[in-house]
């Protein structure tokens, strides 16, 4: 099972990719970069690093890729879709409801999950006690570097999509 998990997330992930190379649309690109890391975090999750799946989606599906789309927004590209989204629609409805009467099934076949005792379940945030320390004292001036850059770009891109009106001189 683990092994079909793995081919089907990495297509996924190869797919979204694609999707944002090729996509002429700046929107749907976006989006599809954002499925993509979607798919990274996955196959994180596959590799037992819960860390990094969920840093993965919080920071850069959740903050570079909402910036990203703030960007186009801003730029306010106007460009016409090739794609009908009533079909897009359609082909996500049946791909949802594979995925979700996959998942029925796959639990049923299985039957209950496993569970330990209290006292057997390994202490999981002893560990992220670690990463924390070291994010607030090592790693504490190249995160607040990186902050302050993704903050001047962004005022950039304002400063650059902002139309300025011809000024007339009436003299």
């Amino acid at each position: 099972m683990a092994e079909y998990l793995f081919y089907f997330l990495s297509a996924f992930t190869v797919l979204c990719s694609l999707g944002v190379v090729l996509n002429r649309n700046a929107i749907n690109s976006s989006l599809c970069f954002l499925l993509a890391l979607v798919g990274v975090a996955g196959l994180f999750a596959m590799l037992e690093a819960y860390l990094l799946a969920v840093l993965m989606v919080l920071v850069y599906a959740g903050a570079v890729v909402a910036l990203f789309l703030f960007i186009v927004m801003l730029l306010d590209l106007n460009e016409k879709s090739a794609w009908s989204m009533k079909g897009l629609s359609t082909v996500s409805a049946v791909i949802a409801f594979a995925l979700l009467v996959a998942g029925v099934c796959s639990f049923a076949l299985q039957g209950q999950l496993d569970t330990l005792p209290l006292s057997e379940v390994p202490a999981v945030g002893a560990s992220l006690k670690n990463y924390g320390y070291q994010l607030f004292t090592t790693y504490l001036l190249p995160v607040q570097v990186v902050g302050f850059l993704l903050l001047i770009a962004m005022l950039g891109v304002i400063v650059l999509s902002k139309k300025f009106d011809a000024v007339e001189d009436s003299a």
